[in-house]
Order: C-alpha cells, then sequence, then structure tokens
C-alpha cells in the first residue's frame, strides 16, 4: 500500500501546526517584537548611506554617528509634528462634531425631500463620520506612542549596525552553504531597502501634495492631514483611501459640499499620478509580489502586530517568500506569493513540418 499520501497530509499538518504556533507566539510578544522589527528595518534603510559615507573617507564610528544624528532629528521633528498637530486637532475636536452632526442632519433632510428615506439611527450606527475622524487621530496618535520607544528603538540600531560587520563571518561558520544562504539574505536586504526607499520618497511627495492642496481650499488641520497621508501611503491598497476620509468630511463641515468634492478629485488625482505612474515606474517588478498577497499580507500583519505590521507588512512578506523560494520543499509557496507567471510558449509544428515528417 502507498503511504506517501499520507505522509504528504501528515507533513502539511504539522506544517500548519507549526505555522499556528509560531503567529500565536509573535502576536503575544507583538510589544517586544513591534520595536525590534523597526529597529531592524531601520538598520537596513540607513545602511546605504552608512556604507556611502564611508566610501567617501569618514570613519566608521564617525559614519554611524551622523546616521543615526539625522535619525533622530528625522524622529524628533515627525514627533513634534504629529504631537502639536493631534492635540490642536482634540482640542477642537467637540466643537467639530457638533458642526459634523449639523451637516450630517442638514444633508439626510434633503435626501429625504428628494424621496430617499435613509434613518438617523442607521446612519450614526454604521456611517458615523464623527468615527472616521476619530479613526484619523488614533492612528496618529499610535505612530505618538510608537515614538516613544525610540530610545529603545536607536539603541538596537546601533546594535545590529554594529554586530552586522562580523555576521558573515559568524554565519560562515554556523552553516556549510552558508555564501548561499548570505546571498539570499542580501536579496532581503536589497528588495526591502529599493521598496522602503521609494515608498518613503513617493510617500513624502504625497504628505507635501496634499498639504498644498489642502492650504490652497482654505482647509484647517492642512499640516495634519499631509501628515496622514504621507504614514498611511506606506499601508498598501487601502492606506490613501482611509486618508482621504477625515480630510473630506473636515472640508465638507468647514467649506461645505463644492470644496469637498474639489478635495476629494484632488486626492484621486493625486494617487493616480504617484501610485499609478510614478511609483510603479521607479518600484519595477522586483517585489515579486501579486496584488492579492500585498493585500492579504496588509491584512495578515496588521492583524499579528497592529498598525506597524501593516505599514512593514509588504517588506515581511518579501522577506518571507525569498526565504521560502530558498527551500525546495517550500519553493511552490513562494510561486503561489507570486505575481502572475505567463505561460510557457509552446512552438507548434507547422503544416510543412507535418508533411515532411
Amino acid at each position: 500500500m502507498n503511504d506517501e499520501p499520507k505522509i504528504i497530509v501528515s507533513n502539511l499538518l504539522v506544517s500548519l501546526a507549526a505555522f499556528v504556533i509560531i503567529v500565536t507566539g509573535m502576536k503575544a510578544a507583538a510589544p517586544l517584537l513591534v520595536p525590534f522589527l523597526l529597529a531592524l528595518f531601520i538598520a537596513i534603510l540607513i545602511a546605504s548611506p552608512f556604507g556611502w559615507l564611508q566610501d567617501k573617507g569618514l570613519p566608521a564610528g564617525l559614519a554611524l554617528l551622523v546616521v543615526l544624528g539625522l535619525l533622530v532629528l528625522g524622529l524628533l521633528l515627525i514627533g513634534t509634528l504629529i504631537g502639536s498637530s493631534v492635540e490642536e486637532f482634540s482640542s477642537d475636536f467637540p466643537a467639530f462634531q457638533e458642526n459634523l452632526h449639523t451637516v450630517t442632519a442638514e444633508l439626510l433632510a434633503w435626501v429625504d425631500n428628494i424621496g430617499i428615506h435613509v434613518s438617523s439611527d442607521l446612519v450614526a450606527a454604521y456611517m458615523d463620520p464623527a468615527k472616521a475622524m476619530q479613526l484619523a487621530t488614533n492612528v496618529l496618535g499610535g505612530m505618538g506612542n510608537m515614538l516613544t520607544n525610540s530610545f529603545l528603538i536607536i539603541v538596537t540600531v546601533i546594535f545590529i549596525m554594529l554586530e552586522a560587520a562580523g555576521f558573515p563571518d559568524k554565519w560562515r561558520l554556523m552553516r556549510s552553504n552558508a555564501d548561499q544562504s548570505l546571498a539570499e539574505f542580501s536579496e532581503v536586504i536589497s528588495n526591502i531597502n529599493h521598496y522602503m526607499g521609494i515608498k518613503t520618497l513617493t510617500s513624502l511627495a504625497t504628505g507635501f501634495l496634499v498639504v498644498i492642496l489642502m492650504l490652497f481650499i482654505g482647509v484647517d488641520y492642512a499640516l495634519l492631514w499631509g501628515l496622514l497621508a504621507f504614514l498611511l501611503n506606506f499601508v498598501p491598497n487601502i492606506g490613501s483611501i482611509i486618508a482621504a476620509i477625515p480630510a473630506v468630511i473636515q472640508t465638507l463641515v468647514q467649506l461645505g459640499f463644492s470644496s469637498a468634492l474639489g478635495v476629494a478629485g484632488g486626492f484621486l488625482i493625486i494617487n493616480i499620478v504617484i501610485g499609478t505612474f510614478i511609483e510603479p515606474r521607479y518600484m519595477g517588478k522586483g517585489l515579486g509580489l501579486s496584488t492579492l498577497v500585498v493585500f492579504l499580507s496588509l491584512v495578515f500583519w496588521g492583524w499579528v502586530l497592529g498598525p506597524v505590521g501593516m505599514l512593514l507588512s509588504v517588506p515581511l512578506t518579501i522577506a518571507a517568500k525569498i526565504a521560502l523560494e530558498g527551500h525546495e520543499n517550500t519553493r511552490w509557496v513562494a510561486i503561489m506569493l507570486g505575481p502572475k507567471v505567463e505561460p510557457p510558449v509552446t512552438s507548434e509544428p507547422s503544416p510543412l513540418d507535418e508533411s515532411v515528417g
């Protein structure tokens, strides 16, 4: 009797059980794991400027000090902007919420006059615009809380950078096929660095254009909506949509329907230009992830690690895919995570060949 199907099913069940245990452990250890992952990805990002400064003749210690100094200044600037913006908006939120309820009541009355009857209780329960505004402040507040661990993150980055130089030699002593695994590791770092670098630049451009748009139309808290657009642009697929909702609601309450329509159109144009034309042109096809996998990874890592997991969903999935490609037994999983595969080209015999045969 052939036991091969039973062995395959048994191995699959064991792998699924191990996966569930690992994910459960990651979710339980998220408060400890999130700062480490952030430090790891920051170390990957600063590795390029760190190496560039060394190539220019700076000693390793001084180059690391310069890069970390710029990093600390950036974190302080972002933290200050987030803190001041959230504090200003939170202080004005009760008055804004009252105005929002007034606008919502007027909109429901107008809808009722044209013959469409919508229950105000239903709107309050399922489509309360104030909840979207609160979500925006919660996202920014969560980012601010994340920055409170900046000292721990920076210290971890320092130790990672100090250990990075001796890591290849240690790995060669541990593994017989060290060169192959080091090449895979280098590929992971290269892809993540490429993705995060391009995503950071496009997110900065998105946030800057949103601030210009809001200032041009005359919407309050323009810096707040620009910061939200910058941060949520790191979240693939749905981040830009979530960033646009509170900005449009703010404009609707403050300036009316026509201005809100203009803001919605401005967000749409910005995201189409950057997300459809500019970003794919420079991002290329090096990520090797399907659109469905990108979205599912967003949901999965967000559930496991929270908001930071959503920001790091694509880099984490890239790392997992490249690791799976390195083993014959798991290569099929990496293929399933990848984009659409073109079918092999088969040359059909011509009638002349058939007649000759």
